[in-house]
């Protein structure tokens, strides 16, 4: 604790964003390039000498936040790199897209807004790189055994590296082109460029893991085939299986899944495109879902041209404090949230129908309507009460040429044939079932990440890859493991 008064005297101070007007004419991330480094080392003596660091408990990779939070008050960055990086993998990845529950974990935000935890983080893990506190670490001695990793989104590049450094030969699995999972085509290039992720790849490439990209295990490998082929497999497929929205007019051309908008988006600022056959450009836009997935839409609709982006939530609007009674510290508190997409469209006024920043709150989706064509025209909605039953008389109708879908997820895609060519068996709510070992029904088969415990947030993925690569090494060592295991298979966020 460098500052025992830090935090009486440095008000929080967030990682400003670059202007609006600028920043929606590109795909760069939206802070101010540079802006962070001057004002994180004041952030980082807010961290009190509290005692019982309930940020660690807040944040599924036990991350060691007040040890380096000092150490980067102490301008101590390559011990700071070392102490964050012993939790976790992939900390540019976190500090850009986790929501930070670790935040609402800090002790300080009992009575006063918390540390920025994420943004030291994110400090340190661009810090570290610039002066080379990162370099890979392949291990000094290969087990002879070997691991397929299916799946290369944050579990399993997790579990990969976490596989190869005990040194065993790892080989990813990824349907895709490009390795990353929904970080490479699900996530908007102005949350987190892409060239975070290309440098990783290239790290775990130098420590010797293996990456076979269009590669479906399923359909162009058999799964069995697989299974022979390694001493064990992990699934990390992540749930990729989108929920659905039956009403009337679902059938209607331009009413699409967000997952199939946004890698078109990613695929135009990756060059494969030179404009995405569902741009927003020139369309009356409506974004049905009210988390991340939507503002990522949004954002993207916004940057694309739309005429218009209105975003639907079913929920009612949060409040701006934390409500004691329904989310006590320290849980992670439903609160209204502005994010740089909804900043956007507040001040684009992209939605004039909606509330201030885009979002239309208990709001659902009666039925859609389209042209002689088959095309949607206009989305028909109703207000909701907390109960989500509609209340009458408050029918609206609102323009639409581009509908998206953002309602989450169910679990793993079947479609591809791996999980009945393995005859997996799956939890009801169709997500891939395991023991409290990470362990499948089929010998020598894992399951971790979202396939398993269902849609959740990227720290507990990576949480997730690190605790199946233990449990993987312990499987191949017979028994033991010196790997780190931050969570077992069943355990949640902190609730009331």
């Amino acid at each position: 604790m460098a500052d025992p008064k830090g935090f009486l005297t440095t008000p929080r101070q967030e990682w400003p964003r670059r202007p609006v007007a600028e920043r929606v004419r590109d795909w760069n991330e939206v802070h101010v390039p540079g802006a962070l480094l001057p004002i994180v080392g004041g952030q980082a003596d807010r961290c009190m000498d509290c005692g019982v660091p309930f940020c660690h408990e807040a944040c599924p990779l036990g991350n060691l936040i007040p040890e380096w939070n000092d150490l980067v008050s102490r301008e101590d960055w390559r011990a700071a790199a070392e102490r964050l990086h012993a939790t976790n993998n992939f900390p540019e990845f976190t500090g850009r897209l986790c929501p930070a529950p670790c935040e609402a974990g800090c002790v300080l935000a009992i009575n006063q807004p918390a540390v920025t935890i994420k943004n030291v983080e994110c400090a340190i893990a661009d810090r570290a790189w610039e002066e080379g506190f990162a370099p890979p670490a392949p291990p000094d001695r290969l087990s002879g055994r070997t691991v397929a990793v299916i799946g290369s989104g944050p579990t399993g590049l997790a579990a990969a590296q976490q596989l190869t450094r005990a040194g065993h030969t790892v080989a990813v699995y990824e349907r895709d082109d490009r390795i990353g999972g929904l970080m490479r085509y699900g996530i908007p290039a102005f949350k987190m460029e892409k060239r975070h992720l290309e440098r990783r790849v290239e790290q775990m490439r130098a420590e010797g893991t293996k990456f076979r990209t269009s590669t479906t295990v399923g359909r162009d490998v058999e799964a069995a085939e697989l299974r022979a082929r390694y001493d064990a497999v992990v699934i990390a497929t992540g749930a990729t299986a989108w929920r659905e929205l039956p009403v009337p007019g679902r059938e209607l051309t331009g009413i699409h899944q967000a997952m199939e908008y946004l890698p078109l988006a990613n695929r135009v600022c990756e060059g494969d495109l030179k404009s995405s056959p569902l741009s927003a450009a020139g369309r009356h836009v409506v974004i049905v879902g009210g988390g991340d997935t939507g503002a990522d839409c949004l954002g993207t609709a916004v940057r694309e041209g739309a005429v218009s982006v209105t975003q639907l939530d079913i929920y009612g609007r949060p409040g701006d404090e934390r409500d004691e009674d329904a989310d006590p510290w320290p849980t992670y508190p439903k609160l209204y949230r502005l994010s740089a997409a909804h900043e956007e469209a507040r001040d684009l006024r992209t939605a004039p129908a909606a509330d201030a920043d885009a979002r239309l709150f208990a709001a659902s989706t009666l039925r859609f309507t389209g042209d002689a064509d088959g095309r949607v025209r206009s989305l028909h909605l109703v207000e909701v009460d907390a109960g989500r039953r509609p209340v009458p008389g408050t029918e609206r109708t609102l323009p639409a040429d581009l509908v998206l879908l953002a309602l989450g997820f169910s679990g793993p895609d079947q479609g591809d044939g791996l999980i009945a060519q393995l005859d997996l068996e799956l939890e009801p709510r169709g997500t891939i079932a395991r023991d409290t070992g990470f362990a499948t029904n089929v010998p020598g088969v894992f399951a971790a990440g979202d396939a398993a415990r269902g849609q959740s947030l990227i720290v507990w993925a990576i949480a997730e890859g690190r605790a199946v690569a233990a449990a993987v090494d312990r499987h191949l060592a017979g028994g033991t493991t010196l790997l780190p295991a931050p969570i077992h298979p069943y355990d949640r966020p902190m609730t009331a």
